[in-house]
């Protein structure tokens, strides 16, 4: 089910983008949705609040997670500023693969998986803490 970006932010903020339809890759376009189209902190306070009420449509408030969101956009943004401000979301997610990979991904460099994984980095935004030895 490929939507446009208009869809795509609509059904997500009215809760009616079904929830097996919405994968990482899917977070991470909207998230450069956002970041394209508001400054950084709107777009932070609007992602989040729709991710939490999406998550609660869903029934699963739990999955909610601050620093992996607040990381993303803070990664997504950081990557749209040095990149030079792409045109589309096909063109910044080629020169950015690195963010398609759930498993193993981007945060492993930024976060040790005992961090991402307590209680704290769900409720709030913790800082990175060193990840990975490279």
């Amino acid at each position: 089910m490929a939507v446009d970006d208009r869809e795509l932010i609509e059904r997500f903020e009215d809760c009616t983008l079904p929830e097996d339809r919405f994968h990482h890759v899917d977070h991470v376009r909207l998230a450069w949705l956002y970041l394209s189209r508001l400054p950084l902190v709107q777009a932070l306070e609007r992602y989040t609040a729709g991710l939490k009420r999406f998550a609660a449509a869903a029934g699963k408030p739990d999955r909610y997670h601050e620093t992996i969101t607040w990381a993303y956009l803070f990664l997504i943004h950081e990557r749209m500023e040095r990149g030079g401000r792409p045109r589309s979301w096909e063109e910044f997610i080629a020169a950015n693969p690195d963010l398609k990979t759930w498993d193993g991904g981007v945060l492993g460099r930024y976060y040790r998986k005992e961090t991402l994984d307590s209680g704290l980095a769900r409720r709030i935004y913790v800082l990175p803490d060193g990840g990975i030895d490279l």
